[in-house]
């Protein structure tokens, strides 16, 4: 929209801008629990592909999906706006809960337990786990910042 200053006969260029309600941030709090949540569920779908599926490359690959699955749902519910920090920040989390999980329940058990991360036998199968743990969020951002 153009305006005429009558004093000056300046022409001054004026816009109105239609501006949308910025979306609220989710509070860090909420952000780490949904991760949590996200990890826990993930967690969940692995832990039984790993009992039901008896070829190792099979249930790689079906955990593999899992982990980068609950990776989508956690990057669109909880931080659409996510840089890659934040998702390789999350995905190293995951991998350090993986692994604690690992170590909390093979000391309850008195047998080892490799659902998670699977077995150090089959090493290039675990690194396949390890590297979609890590890397599954920082799949989904959209942030180039």
């Amino acid at each position: 929209m153009c305006s005429m200053n009558e004093e000056d006969g300046m022409t001054v260029m004026t816009h109105s801008l239609t501006s949308q309600p910025a979306k609220p941030k989710r509070r860090a709090s909420t952000r780490a629990a949904l991760a949590a949540a996200c990890w826990a569920a993930a967690a969940l779908f692995v832990a039984i592909a790993h009992s039901m599926v008896a070829a190792p490359v099979t249930a790689v690959v079906i955990e593999a999906v899992a982990i980068v699955m609950m990776a989508a749902v956690y990057i669109r519910i909880a931080a659409p706006e996510a840089t890659l920090d934040h998702a390789l920040f999350v995905g190293t989390t995951w991998v350090l809960l993986a692994m604690a999980t690992e170590l909390v329940k093979t000391a309850h058990s008195g047998r080892q337990w490799f659902a998670l991360l699977g077995t150090p036998a089959n090493g290039a199968l675990r690194c396949v786990l390890l590297i979609a743990w890590v890397i599954a969020p920082a799949l989904f951002v959209r942030s180039q910042e």
